[in-house]
């Protein structure tokens, strides 16, 4: 017991230093990043360049964003296996506020920079995101392009409005993951209970704010895309896109970590559980996925099917069932046993896969809305994700390297080391 302990504290004074191979790659992926999207407005094509910025700018932000929410879960659960690992997902919430600038910066200038589109044999100047409400002339009696409905949901729908709800979603998300940065600091510099009570009154107050928050903000960035079109099981759908995606990514930093020397105190226990977690979100997905679907379907409202329907066009019809395969089947089948949850490689490669599957799902979601027919699939699209992971990967990977990767004065600490399922 005592050699135990002596060993596990010499790998506590054991600091993530961020250098060599890691911190090249993801510079290099930054630069494929711009370089990409500078092609993509040399070559003027905007419209799919914005798109893809949306994507991008909105999954990082969900990444970061189920991070900080990982954390508030497991102080409100006063959850002790997680406690060994809990620096991965609190290296997230600290990079939350760059990736909210970044979505409020493209979401503003979608909206504020315009182009010229054919609709219906007519030139029509529009905004590059959020066209179907932005559009000037919309919600004006007597323009030519009046639309009664989104006339009726202007007093929701309109720029200013929707900047500033926006803007105070994310901020109180910053705001949260600022005190539970301040109460970790001082965990690790004071004994006792006092920070970890605080993080778990304060977490409970974050997950009410989360919950209310995260469905308006899925409807704002995404859903008002297509402001036709309405569900109201659209937020959930995204927080189980967010979630499941948050938890691979923490998996996948952990695996890559402890296969470059790191983490050595987390064990295969500790890799079962998260395993289950992504087991059993992907079905929760699939459920409102389907219930999305299925309802929708056998209404057959025509306000609503038109969301599906564009999506049974033959270049979105493949991907449309690709996104359940690769988010429901797959890791449903690889990671039934409890062998699989267990096993390092297969974990990473499950991991992988569904990052790169609610990537399609975001694409599902976005581009019938923005570039309509005009789907294509190249540098842009490529170069746009990989850019994106190489900023997540530098940032991410440099606020963890600023603490110690174990909170030593964590009141579960010896319980996450002694983890056994």
């Amino acid at each position: 017991m005592g050699n135990h302990n002596h060993n596990t504290t010499h790998n506590f004074t054991k600091q993530f230093e961020f250098s060599g191979k890691p911190k090249t790659w993801s510079l290099i992926a930054i630069v494929i990043g711009i370089a990409s999207i500078a092609f993509g407005f040399l070559t003027n094509d905007g419209e799919r360049t914005f798109a893809n910025l949306l994507l991008m700018s909105y999954y990082f932000t969900c990444v970061c964003a189920a991070g900080l929410f990982f954390v508030a879960l497991q102080y409100v659960a006063q959850a002790g296996w997680s406690t060994g690992l809990l620096r991965i997902p609190q290296a997230f919430s600290r990079v939350l506020p760059y990736a909210a600038a970044i979505l409020v910066i493209v979401c503003a200038c979608g909206l504020l920079t315009s182009h010229t589109i054919v609709e219906e044999g007519k030139e029509v100047v529009a905004p590059y995101l959020y066209k179907h409400w932005a559009t000037h002339g919309l919600a004006e009696e007597g323009s030519e392009h009046y639309d009664a409905l989104i006339a009726g949901k202007s007093g929701f729908l309109n720029v200013p409005f929707f900047l500033t709800r926006l803007v105070l979603f994310l901020g109180a998300y910053i705001f949260f993951a600022f005190l539970f940065n301040k109460f970790t600091k001082r965990e690790d510099a004071e004994a006792g209970l006092v920070n970890y009570d605080k993080g778990i009154k304060w977490s409970a107050v974050f997950l009410i704010v989360f919950g209310f928050t995260t469905p308006i903000w899925a409807f704002d960035v995404i859903m008002s895309l297509e402001a036709h079109w309405f569900s109201t099981m659209f937020g959930w759908y995204n927080f189980a896109a967010m979630w499941v995606s948050g938890l691979c990514t923490i998996t996948l930093t952990i695996i890559l970590l402890k296969k470059s020397g790191y983490l050595t105190w987390i064990n295969e226990n500790h890799l079962h559980d998260l395993g289950k977690f992504i087991f059993a979100f992907s079905i929760f997905w699939t459920y409102v996925w389907f219930a999305q679907f299925l309802l929708i379907w056998y209404a057959n409202i025509p306000e609503e099917t038109v969301y599906f329907y564009k999506r049974f066009e033959p270049q979105y019809l493949p991907w449309f069932w690709l996104n359940i395969v690769v988010n429901f089947l797959a890791p449903i089948l690889i990671l039934m046993t409890r062998d699989a949850k267990r096993q390092t490689n297969t974990l990473m490669f499950v991991c992988i896969m569904l990052l790169c599957g609610h990537w399609l799902d975001y694409y599902m979601m976005i581009m019938p809305g923005t570039v309509n027919e005009h789907r294509t699939f190249g540098i842009i699209e490529v170069g746009i994700a990989v850019g994106y992971a190489g900023l997540f990967t530098f940032l991410m990977l440099t606020q963890l390297s600023k603490r110690s990767l174990v909170p030593a004065n964590h009141p579960f600490l010896d319980e996450s080391l002694h983890h056994q399922i």
